[in-house]
């Protein structure tokens, strides 16, 4: 299983990243001709948030290519022994093929409203429907799914770290979000947040 594991978990981050972030930016963009990638550059809190995001991804990437390189390492990020186990493994697997497939829906329901951030500047349609109207945030459920995945696959202190650190981003980057488009729809989003969890 470990070997299949090697080849697999760099392939579908790669597929994950590419086609979740990277595609669906660039469709996007050449549609409303603009970059959908909005995260601020700039010292804030919100821009803080914005660059632990991008280099929890970087790292995350860059430990499934070790795993896959150096299968010797996993012994160092003390792995959990208890999980271990072919079952929980398939579980894993098992959820990182929801998170892909149900990320791209999620996507593909935001049409041209998707954003890698908070648009300030161009008011985007507030989606309802689809994915949304069983979560006002499923692509980060979606995200919280794949951490869990990867935790359950390679049990160990690091995934574990990214888990915990992936989670906690997304929960303050969710209510950022959403206290924006509080104040930009107003009593529709209000309406919407008593109808429809925040993750699932």
């Amino acid at each position: 299983m470990n070997e299949f594991l090697r080849i697999l978990l760099p392939i579908y981050f790669t597929v994950y990243f590419g086609i979740a972030f990277v595609l669906k930016s660039w469709i996007v963009a050449k549609r409303i001709q603009k970059n959908p990638l909005v995260l601020p550059k700039d010292d804030s809190a919100y821009g803080l948030i914005g660059r632990y995001f991008k280099l929890t991804m970087v790292a995350m990437f860059l430990y499934v290519l070790a795993f896959a390189i150096f299968p010797a390492w996993h012994g160092y990020f003390l792995p959990a022994i208890f999980l271990e186990h072919i079952v929980v493994k398939y579980i894993g697997l098992a959820l990182l093929a929801i998170s892909l497939t149900w990320t791209i829906i999620a996507q593909s329901h935001m049409k041209d409203s998707w954003r890698i951030g908070i648009d300030t500047e161009t008011k985007t349609k507030l989606v309802t429907t689809g994915l949304f109207g069983m979560s006002r945030n499923p692509i980060f459920f979606g995200m919280t799914v794949s951490l869990i995945g990867l935790f359950l696959v390679t049990p160990n202190a690091l995934t574990a770290i990214f888990l915990l650190i992936g989670h906690v981003l997304i929960q303050i980057q969710i209510r950022l979000e959403e206290e924006f488009l509080l104040k930009e729809h107003g009593a529709v989003y209000s309406e919407y947040m008593r109808k429809v969890r925040r993750l699932i």
